[in-house]
């Protein structure tokens, strides 16, 4: 799970942000809490966290100057601004040092809770909340096998296996073959070729396309060809 720190002199603000936001869902532990910007390093030496919420003024050091060493010293961790300025030279520095959100006091729910989505989809591209992931999980063969026919429609050209849906869907291999066969007539090895091919067929009776947007296109063609040849050797 995700670690995540908010950094504020005012309690209330820090218990607003702790109480607003669904950490849970995000895979994120419950946040810890520092008072300013030099009791807030000392636990980052400690814990690590890959989420921070900082407010700009604070005793002791402020946000900016805690920016300006947490930054340097923690490049994976993604910041958030807490901070009842709106003021755009504030925002001008927290760009400086890499932060990727700014909300405003007083915090609301859902512009706190979008920030944190963006963050997690920083740190782990292609994230899943925990709900999301669960309702995945109880999807009938039926719905599985209509996602993996548009997944192939608008991913043709990326590296397609039975397994990443078997894994993620909690259905067998050999029973997503049987039950996409069954549907669409073909199994799913020959769709992927198909989809492919039709493709490569469009670009290339396409006037529009330039000789060299072809040539670069020629690599893919090929691979088509040595896929369709040598297509038994194929492992889901």
């Amino acid at each position: 799970m995700w670690k995540t720190l908010i950094i504020d002199d005012e309690k209330p603000v820090r218990i607003a942000i702790s109480k607003l936001g669904k950490w849970s869902h995000f895979q994120i532990e419950p946040p810890l809490m520092a008072f300013n910007g030099k009791e807030a390093l000392t636990i980052m030496r400690e814990i690590h966290p890959d989420l921070v919420f900082v407010d700009i003024s604070m005793p002791i050091m402020d946000g900016i100057a805690f920016l300006k060493t947490a930054s340097a010293e923690f490049p994976d961790s993604c910041f958030i601004i807490i901070s009842g300025y709106d003021d755009f030279s504030y925002a001008q520095q927290a760009i400086r040092y890499g932060v990727m959100d700014y909300l405003l006091k007083p915090i609301v729910e859902t512009d706190l809770n979008t920030a944190i989505q963006r963050a997690v989809e920083s740190l782990c591209p292609g994230f899943t909340p925990a709900d999301a992931r669960k309702e995945e999980t109880n999807l009938d063969s039926d719905t599985v096998t209509t996602i993996i026919h548009d997944y192939i429609d608008n991913h043709y050209s990326s590296n397609i296996k039975i397994s990443q849906f078997a894994d993620k869907y909690f259905f067998s291999k050999e029973y997503l073959t049987r039950q996409f066969k069954a549907r669409y007539h073909c199994d799913i090895y020959e769709y992927v070729l198909q989809v492919r091919m039709e493709r490569a067929r469009e670009l290339l009776l396409n006037p529009e396309i330039k000789i060299l947007a072809v040539g670069a296109f020629s690599l893919f063609i090929y691979s088509i060809m040595l896929l369709l040849r040598f297509r038994s050797f194929f492992l889901p």
